[in-house]
């Protein structure tokens, strides 16, 4: 089942004086349960795709369904409630928040975007600690736990609301070697446990192998992608 279709889809910026077309009419579909790459230099239009495929951005033209949407006619604020239902995400930087302990970080999105009752958040939350090994630092802040450690927070924190899609960018970027591949191991353990999709924007080889199809950007246009078939996810 498709889970994202794009065709001839474009985003320009205006700098200054000047339009720069960031992706140039590219096309491209995303099956459910598949764990997608896309890469390439800096400013060759991974990131915008990224953004518009998580309604961050909004397309210039062309098509772009998400999740049986429409996302380019929604609005900022149907746009965020979409996000909140159907995207998770991950960064490079993890972006977690400082002054709240690991558990209430994974819970932040079930109180903000959500509105859960206690008991069914608390569920979900041990639910999603247990599954990617971080139950016994749940009391703990970020400053008390290491990178790998607050990666797989994160992945829990994108997860957490049952996110159909999580769009991770850079994910592996400050994470040393062996805790890399630790990570890429995780999310795809949870894409087979849990049917999630995960679509990466990275320069990182240890991604791009592991990945089943790989979209290659140059100057904002797609090159032919590259496909490994994957026994159930082919």
């Amino acid at each position: 089942m498709s889970l994202v279709f794009a065709q001839n889809l474009q985003k320009t910026y205006r700098s200054g004086e000047v339009d720069v077309l960031a992706v140039k009419g590219v096309d491209f579909t995303i099956e459910a349960k598949s764990f997608v790459a896309f890469v390439g230099p800096s400013g060759s239009g991974k990131s915008t795709l990224l953004n518009m495929i998580g309604c961050l951005d909004h397309p210039t033209s062309g098509k772009l369904t998400v999740v049986n949407t429409d996302v380019a006619t929604l609005d900022r604020r149907a746009a965020a409630e979409f996000r909140g239902k159907h995207i998770g995400f991950v960064f490079q930087d993890f972006n977690l928040i400082p002054v709240l302990t690991v558990y209430e970080n994974i819970e932040y999105p079930l109180i903000m975007v959500q509105a859960w009752p206690e008991a069914k958040r608390r569920k979900q939350v041990t639910r999603l600690l247990e599954a990617v090994g971080m139950s016994g630092q749940a009391s703990k802040r970020p400053d008390q736990i290491s990178g790998g450690q607050k990666q797989r927070v994160a992945i829990a924190r994108a997860l957490v609301t049952d996110a159909k899609l999580v769009l991770a960018d850079e994910p592996t970027a400050n994470l040393d070697h062996d805790t890399a591949y630790r990570i890429i191991g995780l999310m795809k353990t949870m894409r087979d446990e849990l049917g999630t999709t995960f679509v990466f924007s990275t320069h990182d080889p240890k991604i791009m192998g592991e990945a089943e199809v790989v979209f290659t950007l140059e100057d904002g246009r797609m090159q032919q992608p590259s496909a490994k078939a994957v026994a159930g996810h082919a």
